[in-house]
């Protein structure tokens, strides 16, 4: 009897149940403006089932996909960048005009994006970015879809001749031109696509995300780009070489090498665009307010700052006017303008050296320029985004405040100086090379290549083939060390009979011939880029700490109606301060410590083939002890500005308590 009532009960409730259960789904079949709700879809269709992925974590995931696609980018054209430098002649001017167009085209629109975008809707903005980065990625990858017919005839026999005729250098300038062309439209557009990216996520992440926790989201925000350079960098090294310092016989002519090169260098821009434009896809499904930021919000206190007695009573629009007057009100702010001098600091350290990184190492620790940038990518460059993302954790778990947060930006930029100062005695003692610093056993001089051993042999400086010989001396090439006699054995050639070799340890090859040089730099016998390494990536790692802090900092004593516009005018600080002149200034660095540049074959500007390694880590170095020593400054002004206006502003940034422990917590909270 009990359970026929209750089968009764249950068949008398189940019209009840349908219709609550209809009503629990109708919604998703309604349009968002007849219920007040938005949900997960693709323009008019909805998928309940996907409702569960409409939060701010999985947001992230694409996000963050997406920044490390851009970051793929950067390494990619940083290296492709030098590597067609190296082989082609690409003047310096352009190469930095090629550098610098992201960095132009950014600052030309990161104010207006700034300020328009924050009023917005930010998703449509970064859904507008993601395409650009695929795009942009495309357009670097189009020279390359016809870079097969590109040949560059150098002179190939690399032995001593007494009569020999230098082949004729022809180039295709059709792909030169294309090259510079689609390389700088790229740039332009990877430019506007990384403003929303860089500006307006982080206003939209600090009012998305619990204030005691934003820190770590945006350490993983600019660790994400970080690792994506790293990456960049790391698929594009085993393309890294050039003509002259290859080893196999096929390799040696430049046409076969820049024919490889150019038909399997766009296969890695396409796959950035892939993985941006798969983000694209899911940004188009999010709806305008994703799930629990509006609680968030509504449970988000935020602290009165002094900037809002600046902005009382003022409220600004979306005339020209209005954004002027909210730049004049920032640019006015010592403390915000040192600030931004710190981040712009900052990336001059970064951005510079992590372009001059791998040739630094090539060259101090003699190593191939694809060995230098795979260790670079793979070692020294993540270090930056480990620092930056444990800086933003620190700071969250610590709940650090205004002074906390400029207090461990001085410490550990203090500790990263001290790193600096130690690993300018980390470097290896220059080898011996003729004509450079050895005088051909006192027969030639300094500075000379030529000597009387090999002045018959008709040697060209444009073909750079490094050789060692038995004395344990470097030679610039087979020619200038004299050798008429040359032999294959398992793809690698041996050297006999050369003139400017008459000292060392003689061996034969499995003829019986005694062997003179072998193709390559001689071992140093150094044994410290381990302790290199260390030195470096602890640095790196220091230096990365202060970038979140800095950036929280910002956006704390700035109003929150300026917060978009004041990340947009550090941004456009950070550039014309900090990567803008970054290369440039490390570029010019390995220009002045050149020690024999290329004649200029062919019309060129001549490629600098040596260097002199203690010159290149004093200036090095002292550029990068430079920008520390400058971080901690405008660091140091801009905490003794903020306790001054902390006194002096006492009661706007003091919130009413209701009782003195209330009081007193507020007290040491803003001491932190």
């Amino acid at each position: 009897m009990g359970a026929v009532s209750s089968s009764v009960i249950k068949f008398h409730n189940l019209p009840k149940l349908k219709r609550s259960r209809a009503r629990a789904i109708a919604p998703l079949t309604k349009k968002p403006e007849e219920t007040g709700k938005e949900y997960c879809g693709l323009c008019c269709m909805v998928f309940p089932s996907c409702q569960r992925f409409s939060d701010i974590h999985c947001f992230l995931v694409f996000l963050y996909m997406l920044l490390v696609s851009q970051g793929m980018v950067f390494g990619l054209v940083d290296v492709s960048i030098d590597t067609f430098q190296r082989g082609s002649g690409l003047k310096t001017i352009e190469s930095m005009l090629l550098s610098s167009s992201y960095d132009i085209s950014s600052c030309l629109v990161v104010v207006f994006v700034a300020y328009y975008g924050g009023r917005g809707n930010i998703l449509k903005w970064i859904i507008v970015s993601s395409f650009l980065v695929g795009f942009g990625s495309l357009l670097f990858a189009f020279p390359y879809f016809h870079g097969e017919d590109y040949q560059l005839d150098i002179e190939t026999e690399d032995i001593c001749e007494e009569t020999k005729s230098l082949k004729a250098c022809k180039k295709s300038f059709s792909f030169y031109s294309k090259y510079v062309t689609f390389f700088m439209l790229g740039q332009t557009v990877q430019g506007i696509a990384g403003m929303p990216l860089y500006i307006l996520t982080v206003t939209f992440l600090d009012d998305s995300i619990s204030r005691h926790s934003i820190g770590i989201y945006l350490g993983i925000l600019e660790a994400s780009v970080t690792i994506g350079y790293a990456l960049g960098y790391a698929i594009a090294a085993p393309l890294v070489t050039t003509p002259e310092r290859s080893t196999s016989n096929k390799e040696v002519d430049g046409g076969f090498f820049y024919e490889h090169w150019l038909r399997t260098w766009w296969i890695r821009f396409v796959l950035v665009t892939v993985i941006a434009w798969s983000t694209l896809i899911a940004f188009s499904c999010f709806p305008r307010h994703i799930q629990g930021i509006s609680r968030i919000k509504s449970g988000k206190h935020k602290n009165p700052t002094f900037m809002d007695k600046k902005y009382k009573d003022q409220e600004f629009g979306t005339s020209i006017g209005d954004l002027f007057a909210s730049i004049w009100i920032l640019m006015k702010t010592p403390m915000f303008v040192c600030l931004a001098l710190t981040r712009a600091s900052e990336s001059l350290l970064t951005i510079g050296a992590s372009e001059y990184l791998p040739k630094y190492i090539e060259n101090q620790f003699i190593l191939t320029p694809s060995q230098a940038t795979t260790l670079s990518g793979l070692v020294l460059i993540p270090g930056g985004a480990f620092g930056q993302l444990l800086g933003g954790v620190i700071a969250s778990k610590l709940h650090m405040y205004c002074k906390g947060l400029m207090r461990f930006t001085i410490v550990t930029s203090t500790i990263s100086l001290v790193l600096v100062m130690f690993t300018v005695f980390v470097r290896c003692k220059p080898i011996p090379f003729a004509g450079i610093n050895e005088d051909y056993n006192g027969t030639g001089q300094l500075g000379n290549l030529t000597a009387p051993c090999n002045s018959h042999c008709r040697c060209s400086s444009s073909f750079y083939f490094a050789v060692c010989g038995r004395d344990d001396i470097g030679y610039f090439s087979p020619c200038f060390a004299g050798c008429n006699q040359s032999k294959t054995f398992q793809d690698e050639k041996r050297y006999f009979n050369c003139s400017c070799i008459d000292e060392g340890i003689t061996m034969s090859d499995e003829q019986g011939d005694f062997i003179d040089a072998r193709p390559g730099t001689c071992k140093s016998g150094c044994y410290k880029l381990p302790m290199f390494i260390v030195f470096v990536f602890s640095t790196i790692v220091f230096a990365g700490f202060s970038g979140i802090p800095n950036m929280l900092t910002i956006l704390r004593i700035v109003s929150e109606k300026q917060r978009s516009l004041a990340m947009g005018l550090t941004y456009v600080i950070l550039r014309v301060f900090g990567t803008i002149p970054g290369p440039i200034t490390f570029k010019m660095v390995g220009e002045s410590s050149c020690t024999f540049r290329d004649s200029g074959h062919c019309g060129s500007t001549g490629s600098c083939w040596i260097y002199n390694p203690k010159k290149m880590a004093h200036l090095f170095l002292g550029i990068c002890f430079f920008c520390k020593l400058s971080t901690i400054f405008f660091t140091a002004i801009a905490f003794a500005l903020y306790k001054h206006l902390v006194k002096e502003n006492s009661d706007i940034l003091t919130p009413t308590a209701k009782n003195p422990k209330e009081k007193e917590k507020e007290k040491n909270k803003s001491d932190l």
